[in-house]
């Protein structure tokens, strides 16, 4: 006997949420600690400025603006959502998840909820499930929601890594759609190179000498190897974005806007040329003022760029989230209407 399932229907972006934390930090405050000036920042970064949270601004804080925004954006309240999606590196603790105490604290504490670590790539693994979860009926409408406090993991005094991460939260609604509003999923990892990027030293010290246990272990911070994570992004992971757009049947000259994961102005720019993203084609550039906020800078972008381009709600966008791992992941959507 077969099981029965239900029909495979259609999924849409229906709004998207932001929360950005109230202190915005030029590369002026940072210079200094890390001898280095605002010129070669912006030159080989793009990042003239980023967000720190204050105390009182947590993941979990963060993550309820940002979905209260959708929510509102969307006309719908938490009992319309019946699924949560969270996806961040920097909620410090295992469990409970930070997805049960979000849906807790915004009301609707009987919704599944989720959180999953794919570094930067975690918002568009994110929309890969949601989609799926809502295509064949498993989920009416889907949070998926993308947090950092970064700045709790990164060491001030790191020439490498200091000026590049930031705080910040976005979310988006995933609902039923009656066309094919988000498409296949192009994903993936190299795992093999997943040291590019790596918490240290708690990471190598466990992984060197797991028998030690993880209490002698100190605070975690950040570290990458940039020209690795560079070549990595440039050369194959906008592979993934060229798979994406042939597996949803769109040419690069059809797309509105491109929105890739907001690591590096120059890797930005590189994968453009790589997918052959035509001038036409917007391109999100928040880097340049509100840093790398990981999980979050998708839909951090996603919603600044159709607050300065209005005329983009409605139009198909190509996705590519790249992080820690090594893990990619790529993908076209419409974006959302307008609210």
């Amino acid at each position: 006997m077969s099981i029965k399932l239900p029909a495979v229907g259609n999924s849409q972006i229906l709004s998207v949420g932001s929360y950005r934390p109230k202190r915005l930090v030029p590369n002026s405050e940072i210079v200094d600690r890390i001898e280095s000036s605002d010129e070669w920042i912006v030159q080989r970064t793009g990042i003239q400025s980023r967000r720190f949270a204050g105390p009182e601004e947590g993941v979990i804080s963060m993550a309820m603006a940002a979905c209260e925004m959708a929510l509102e954006r969307a006309h719908m309240s938490m009992a319309d959502i019946d699924t949560v999606i969270l996806a961040t590196i920097s909620y410090p603790f295992q469990a409970p998840s930070a997805a049960t105490e979000l849906v807790a604290l915004l009301g609707n504490p009987k919704a599944a909820a989720v959180d999953i670590s794919a570094a930067c790539a975690g918002f568009c693994y994110g929309v890969a499930m949601a989609s799926d979860l809502v295509r064949t009926g498993n989920s009416k409408n889907v949070l998926v929601i993308g947090v950092e406090k970064l700045s709790d993991f990164t060491d001030p005094n790191d020439r490498a890594t200091a000026f590049i991460f930031a705080d910040g939260a976005g979310a988006v609604i995933i609902g039923a759609s009656d066309q094919a509003r988000i498409g296949p999923t192009i994903w993936g990892s190299d795992a093999d190179s997943r040291d590019t990027i790596m918490l240290t030293p708690a990471y190598t010290e466990f992984r060197n000498a797991p028998e030690k246990g993880v209490a002698h272990l100190g605070w975690p911070n950040i570290a990458q190897q940039g020209q690795a994570v560079y070549r990595w992004a440039v050369f194959t992971v906008s592979k993934a974005g060229i798979k994406a757009l042939e597996a949803a049947g769109v040419r690069a000259d059809e797309l509105g806007a491109f929105i890739p994961h907001q690591a590096n102005m120059r890797i930005i720019e590189s994968m453009a040329k790589e997918i052959n993203i035509p001038e036409s084609v917007i391109t999100a550039d928040d880097i340049r003022v509100n840093g790398n906020t990981s999980a979050a800078s998708i839909p951090l972008a996603m919603d600044a760029l159709l607050l300065k381009h209005p005329e983009l709600h409605g139009t198909l966008a190509l996705l590519i989230g790249y992080g820690a791992g090594l893990v990619y992941a790529a993908q076209v959507v419409a974006l959302p209407p307008a609210p």
